[in-house]
């Protein structure tokens, strides 16, 4: 059987102050019978008394970045996961008893896990390090790193040590953050929990408007390499599969589209297959690279040179 939290005991019975303290953030000062105030530990400054603890109300706020909300709401920020997991890391942190059995259904069951499109986040990580040399050993450039927001962060949470990439939705708000491994540790990426890749294409925000082609990458490095040789409007699936709300964001947006991903044998297959179910709605073209070579591999040049001629494989039924 399942095991639930209900979100309300872990509200009552956690203490706001003890998990910041738990969490190493220092420099919080009293302001009040219940108050704190200190620098951000979400978003890391701009205000020095931006963040706000009430210990009586169990709320914090932040009045430069705007997140807020209970415990809860502070551990799924700092961890980067979704409300469920943040509950049960507190729940087992402070012996707070769970449910197992059947889940309630009411205000206080835990959230059902469904691929709902993702929402904004309501902080974003500040001092992000875009000019870290793990971004240029792997040819990125200092102006693509700040187009994309990405870079090393060292701050509290989840993405500890990692480089940070900023995940956005088709209307530009910030959803999640992905962290990639640097220093060798597993896994290679990081996702929040709960946060769901099939709803999302990476980067269609920026892909302008006007332009009928779409480029489709697998990977985050794939895509800032192909749109900094020249080509803003790729998008990555961030995988080798087309889901059905990608193939339908895809299709409301681009009247053609070319499909580069990997060139191994996982990579031609999964082209194949995302031809074929494009080619119903739009004009579609292949560019097969060579054997085991990813576009994120590829000079600028060879990237311009292949997506600027008019050869690959049309798909067209």
């Amino acid at each position: 059987m399942a095991s639930w939290v209900e979100f309300a005991s872990i509200k009552q019975t956690v203490p706001l102050l003890r998990v910041l303290e738990q969490y190493q953030i220092r420099g919080l000062r009293r302001s009040g019978k219940d108050q704190w105030r200190g620098v951000c530990p979400l978003h890391g400054g701009e205000g020095r008394d931006a963040f706000h603890v009430n210990t009586a109300k169990q709320l914090f706020h932040c009045f430069s970045c705007g997140a807020g909300g209970t415990v809860l709401d502070l551990v799924a920020a700092l961890e980067q996961c979704d409300m469920r997991e943040a509950a049960q890391k507190l729940a087992t942190r402070w012996n707070v008893p769970v449910v197992v059995g059947r889940r309630q259904v009411g205000r206080q069951a835990t959230v059902t896990e469904k691929k709902e499109v993702p929402r904004p986040l309501g902080f974003r990580l500040r001092g992000v390090d875009r000019r870290h040399p793990y971004l240029g050993s792997r040819g990125i450039a200092e102006a693509t790193a700040a187009v994309f927001g990405i870079g090393f962060y060292a701050g509290p949470g989840l993405l500890n040590r990692r480089l940070v990439i900023p995940i956005h939705d088709e209307a530009g708000q910030l959803v999640a953050y992905a962290g990639r491994s640097i220093e060798g540790t597993e896994p290679r990426y990081k996702f929040p929990a709960g946060f769901a890749k099939s709803q999302v294409l990476f980067n269609l925000h920026r892909a302008a408007p006007a332009v009928e082609t779409g480029i489709i990458v697998e990977g985050f490095f794939d895509c800032f390499k192909v749109h900094q040789a020249g080509f803003g409007s790729v998008v990555a699936l961030m995988g080798a599969v087309l889901y059905d709300r990608q193939q339908r964001l895809l299709i409301e947006r681009f009247r053609q589209i070319i499909l580069m991903l990997d060139g191994d044998e996982a990579g031609r297959r999964a082209s194949h297959g995302i031809a074929l179910q494009l080619a119903r709605h739009c004009r579609v073209r292949v560019i097969e690279l060579p054997a085991n070579v990813q576009p994120d591999q590829l000079s600028a040049e060879a990237i311009r040179e292949m997506l600027s001629q008019e050869g690959g494989k049309p798909h067209c039924c």
